[in-house]
């Protein structure tokens, strides 16, 4: 292994333990937010653009994964159709209510928005559409980042609207490796996932006595089937990608 290589790790388990020191009580809140929406048949929707999105995809339908977690969806804000289109649509007015507008989101249900700058039009714009509907909102944010990076035209960052905030603890840029002035080495993604499935146990815990525990198993495990083909039939009529 490289020294730079050891100085990423060193500096993303440096991240984790800021994480867990000034954040942790606030996995527990997030915990029991989704929890109580799941006990009233809601669902945990995951919405972010570029890189951000990707935790909507870790938290669907995987080994270990949460049942009632669901990913907004958008190919325009994926780099399906090219990046820089993808870039510049998540600063384009109405493109979160188009994407929202695809789901049945509701009062009973969760919404939690991925935005490490925290100042994109589309991720502030969700937040905004959330808030007017009283759907609970939980964000996963670099604050530091928020406070550097220019505002779009709604004039607002993430963490000041959402009903619960995690700072991910990432400085601006995201990149913290530095090679001859040039940074290299993105951490939102790591820290976002230990985020995300972090708050996920902590809700395995609260309804772990439920006669059915809404988690994934892994298709190569022991009954994973039986167990994978009952929670699928519970969530397919409200989860449009089962």
């Amino acid at each position: 292994m490289s020294k730079l290589t050891r100085n990423y790790a060193s500096k993303i388990n440096s991240i984790l333990k800021k994480i867990i020191k000034e954040e942790e009580k606030k996995f527990i809140e997030c915990a029991k937010l989704i929890s109580k929406s799941y006990k009233k048949g809601g669902q945990l929707y995951i919405f972010g653009t570029g890189h951000s999105r990707l935790l909507g995809e870790e938290s669907f339908h995987r080994a270990g994964g949460f049942a009632a977690a669901c990913p907004i969806r958008d190919d325009n804000l994926s780099f399906k159709k090219g990046a820089r289109k993808a870039t510049a649509l998540e600063r384009t007015p109405n493109i979160a209510k188009k994407a929202l507008a695809k789901y049945k989101i509701t009062k009973k249900d969760v919404l939690m928005i991925v935005s490490n700058s925290g100042v994109n039009h589309a991720p502030i714009e969700a937040a905004i559409i959330a808030k007017e509907k009283k759907i609970k909102t939980i964000s996963l944010t670099s604050v530091k980042y928020s406070k550097k990076a220019p505002l779009s035209n709604l004039n607002k960052r993430l963490f000041e609207i959402t009903d619960i905030f995690i700072d991910n603890k990432i400085p601006p840029g995201d990149a913290i490796i530095n090679i001859k002035n040039n940074m290299v080495g993105p951490a939102s993604t790591i820290t976002g996932s230990f985020i995300l499935n972090s708050i996920l146990i902590e809700v395995g815990n609260i309804l772990k006595n439920e006669k059915i525990f809404p988690f994934y198993i892994s298709v190569n495990m022991p009954n994973a089937k039986e167990n994978n083909d009952k929670l699928e039939k519970k969530f397919r009529k409200i989860n449009p990608h089962l």
